[in-house]
């Protein structure tokens, strides 16, 4: 057996035909399965050596098929149990090998970036050399870059780049940044927001991400650095990251919709509505749209009324049943 097989061809057929003749000497053998003699009476010796047939003195020896399960099992047995022992030990050498490689590599995995001028050059190039996407967690107070002055977005977005980008409310209220994720959102960016968000982060064709190290609290304390993440389980673990919070997320609506057209809600209103469902409030809406606090109450009423409730709960609840947002 040299391919790690039980039996060899030649083997197996003996074994066939010998179980079929109940038993046999060696010539009936050879007769039947068209064999010389001597290579039959061989065949027959590796058989009676592996339990698997039974001899019969005689001046010719008589050879019986013995039940293959009990010869063979202990043999079965013994490979499985030799299988698991080089499955340990693979295991453990694959793991040993992972081991040392991380520590190996790891220098290559994540570089520490300084000063706030190389952070935003950096995030320039990422987005000119991005082919698939781009991913955003902006936060208030942007570190780096303001919103206005990411001009690279639009060269992505014109190549077909899909740019998903979670704001922090606390960005929307401030003055200027919503004309800004008009603009971008106009290109086709994908805009939600959250109440708050734990990390500034940008991920670029899933393969690396740029991740401030300094908190918010310590902005003003030396020069801000930022860690630029290649392939590996940390920017797995932030791509894991960004995804449940863009599906908690409250889509931000700026552009016409022929579905909200039919229903009767014009651009300032459902833009309006983005920013009520987000949790801004009254009067930082009005600061945004150019309105007064009284006509956002009115717009808030109509569109209350043509969800057919009466509160600003009912009508989060009808525009997100409605697809309205």
């Amino acid at each position: 057996m040299h391919d790690g097989s039980l039996l060899d061809a030649r083997e197996e057929q003996a074994y066939r035909l010998l179980v079929g003749l109940s038993a046999a000497k060696a010539a009936d053998l050879a007769e039947v399965a068209e064999l010389p003699q001597h290579e039959a009476a061989e065949v027959l010796q590796r058989l009676q050596a592996k339990g698997l047939v039974a001899v019969q003195p005689a001046d010719e020896p008589v050879f019986r098929a013995l039940p293959p399960d009990v010869a063979l099992g202990m043999t079965l047995l013994r490979r499985q149990e030799s299988l698991e022992a080089a499955r340990k030990t693979v295991a453990a050498l694959s793991e040993e090998f992972r081991a040392s490689a991380s520590r190996r590599d790891a220098h290559h995995l994540v570089e520490v970036i300084v000063g706030a001028a190389t952070l935003r050059e950096r995030l320039r190039d990422l987005q000119e050399s991005a082919r698939e996407e781009i991913l955003w967690f902006c936060r208030a107070n942007p570190l780096a870059m303001e919103g206005a002055d990411n001009t690279e977005e639009y060269g992505a977005l014109s190549r077909g780049v899909r740019y998903r980008a979670i704001y922090e409310r606390a960005l929307l209220e401030t003055p200027g940044e919503l004309d800004t994720i008009a603009e971008g959102v106009g290109w086709g960016e994908e805009a939600r927001t959250l109440p708050t968000l734990p990390v500034r982060l940008a991920i670029v064709d899933r393969s690396t991400a740029i991740c401030p190290l300094v908190r918010d609290d310590e902005m003003s304390i030396g020069e801000p650095t930022a860690a630029v993440i290649s392939r590996g389980q940390l920017l797995d673990a932030l791509l894991a990251l960004f995804e449940s919070h863009w599906e908690q997320a409250t889509p931000v609506r700026l552009r016409p919709d022929d579905t909200l057209v039919a229903e009767g809600l014009d651009d300032s209103e459902r833009f309006l509505l983005s920013l009520l469902v987000a949790g801004v409030p009254d009067k930082s809406i009005a600061s945004q749209l150019g309105i007064s606090r009284r006509t956002v109450q009115r717009r808030l009423d109509r569109m209350m009324a043509l969800a057919g409730v009466d509160t600003r709960t009912g009508l989060a609840y009808q525009a997100a049943k409605r697809g309205w947002l």
